[in-house]
């Protein structure tokens, strides 16, 4: 009973935030686009919230994750050249976060038939074979850790599986951290104008990108052909 109550709580909280923010991406679309396109001008606008800037910024990560299309990317390089590359972290961390819970959670408490129907597009059908697999953790971390795969999506495919939060947390975590803190770290040598080592790191990441969207495709066959051998196992 109490248990029963404890998730009927949760999927209100939920209901009310995924309410919440779909009206503020609805009502505010064009003028999240518009600052996000400009570094100076997100800049400023976070910095004129104040003390209130970290949540600010905190929400525009947790809208990217959850809802919004706007590249992950934009948002981490403005941690960065606002915040220095530790705030920035620390902030772009909270956000990511905060904004898979709401998605994992959303999936396993209140939206799995939903997502279940997404995941059964022909798309979409390579992620879904995984989800029962006995080394889901594997794929999981795979598939966060290469540039170009679609992250967000199995974050809500991951609310399917019986997967314990904190491990799935933790893979999520271990495996975007090192591309998140050089998104961060750009954005804080673009704002200090350490050109140089901008350009490096950027190069890189921009490479691993290209290369990620190159063979997608190919890495997906490869995860399904893996998928199929070891499930016969």
């Amino acid at each position: 009973m109490e248990n029963a109550k404890k998730q009927l709580v949760c999927k209100v909280i939920l209901a009310v935030i995924a309410i919440l923010l779909v009206f503020l991406v609805i009502r505010y679309f064009p003028q999240i686009v518009k600052m996000t396109l400009s570094i100076d001008e997100f800049r400023n606008y976070i910095l004129s919230l104040g003390k209130s800037g970290p949540i600010g910024f905190v929400l525009f990560q947790i809208l990217q994750t959850v809802i919004a299309p706007i590249p992950g990317e934009v948002i981490q390089i403005a941690g960065g050249y606002i915040y220095g590359v530790t705030l920035g972290t620390v902030y772009t961390v909270a956000g990511l976060l905060a904004g898979a819970m709401i998605a994992f959670y959303f999936t396993r408490f209140l939206g799995g038939d939903y997502v279940q129907r997404l995941l059964d597009k022909s798309q979409f059908k390579w992620m879904a074979d995984m989800l029962d697999n006995k080394k889901f953790s594997v794929f999981l971390f795979i598939v966060f850790i290469i540039p170009g795969l679609p992250k967000d999506m199995f974050i809500y495919a991951a609310g399917l599986t019986p997967i314990k939060p904190l491990r799935f947390f933790t893979i999520l975590l271990v495996a975007r951290f090192p591309w998140l803190l050089a998104s961060v770290s750009i954005g804080a040598n673009m704002y200090h104008k350490n050109y140089l080592s901008t350009i490096i790191i950027s190069a890189v990441a921009i490479i691993s990108f290209i290369l990620g969207l190159i063979y997608k495709d190919k890495l997906i066959q490869k995860l399904s052909q893996l998928n199929k051998s070891t499930g016969k196992s």
